[in-house]
């Protein structure tokens, strides 16, 4: 497994158990365009190293001395910052906003048994929330929110003092067939934060020095698909275009809770895959996940503009629920 971007509270943990000290900056609150979301984590150890992004650079620098501060005086902070119209554009943003900012130090103010099961959990793909807050015993919950989990949001309650972050398993991208598609979606699917995994029986197409930012699978689909299991952080996006590969991976999909699935081909080959998967038994509201022709309608043209296409038709689905739409 390729090393992710999104390892904060690993990081904060490993630092803590080296005896550095550690403490983990959590964007709990903006207004306004600012340059992370909710959520959003930087750890600092007690020597100055940073992981992260609290502000895409505005003000770590500001956010680093407070929670040096913090650590030595054992207690949590909370912190608020105004982004300059500057600053934001410096960052990609067209204007200005406001960020607020929890700082808690590992052991002192977040428990060492918490962060220790909450890294478990993310290593395991559980879905969990840590709950904290001003006067909020600080605990860990798998379930009781659901909505925050399937949007991915983190947040205050209504009471306004509690807060609910929410540690999703990181998205993951399975792709059949190792073709020069998939040599151009990889590295694009790992710029947007996906683990990667490439599936294809042919030692010749599926090779490290073909894909070296992927986990490679020389398997059949179907055993690698029940090998690796599918929930609903998952994408499967079928490339060979052989039904020997596609369809049996189709019925693993069809059967879980992936949040996209996508196969190559045109009309007529889509048409023909449908047929298919009725001859097998599936339903039509199954078979009408499978978003095929794959990606959105770009007029694509070469395997990178049809890779950009399919990460986008994703990104869609994943954010956008039935705003989106399912398969055509």
């Amino acid at each position: 497994m390729r090393e992710r971007f999104d390892t904060i509270p690993e990081t904060a943990l490993r630092w803590y158990q080296e005896g550095r000290g550690a403490a983990l900056a959590t964007v709990v609150q903006t207004w306004g365009s600012a340059p992370r979301r909710t959520g959003s984590q930087l750890a600092i150890s007690g020597t100055g190293e940073i992981a992260g992004s609290v502000s895409g650079g505005c003000v770590e620098g500001a956010v680093v001395a407070e929670a040096l501060d913090a650590m030595e005086n054992a207690t949590p902070v909370m912190l608020e910052y105004g982004v300059s119209d500057g600053d934001a554009f410096a960052v990609g943003l067209a204007c200005g906003g406001t960020i607020r900012v929890l700082v808690e130090p590992v052991g002192a103010v977040m428990p060492l048994a918490l962060l220790e099961a909450l890294v478990a959990a993310r290593k395991e793909r559980r879905p969990v929330a840590y709950i904290t807050g001003e006067g909020v015993e600080k605990r860990l919950a798998y379930d009781g929110f659901e909505d925050r989990f399937r949007m991915d949001r983190s947040g205050f309650e209504d009471d306004g003092k509690t807060f609910i972050a929410i540690h999703n398993p990181p998205l993951r991208l399975i792709i059949v067939g190792a073709v020069h598609i998939a040599q151009a979606l990889v590295p694009m699917a790992r710029i947007a934060g996906y683990d990667l995994q490439v599936i294809d029986p042919r030692e010749s197409f599926a090779s490290e020095a073909r894909f070296p930012d992927a986990e490679i699978l020389q398997d059949w689909p179907d055993e690698a698909l029940r090998a690796a299991g599918m929930d609903a952080r998952t994408a499967l996006v079928l490339l060979s275009h052989d039904p020997k590969l596609d369809d049996p991976a189709l019925a693993q999909a069809l059967n879980s809770d992936v949040f996209y699935i996508g196969a190559l081909g045109s009309k007529r080959t889509h048409a023909a895959r449908v047929e298919r998967l009725r001859g097998m038994g599936f339903t039509g509201d199954q078979i009408r996940r499978i978003h095929g022709p794959i990606g959105l309608d770009l007029g694509a043209s070469g395997p990178a503009e049809i890779a950009l296409a399919i990460l986008a038709e994703m990104t869609g689905v994943l954010r956008l629920e039935g705003r989106f739409g399912k398969a055509r």
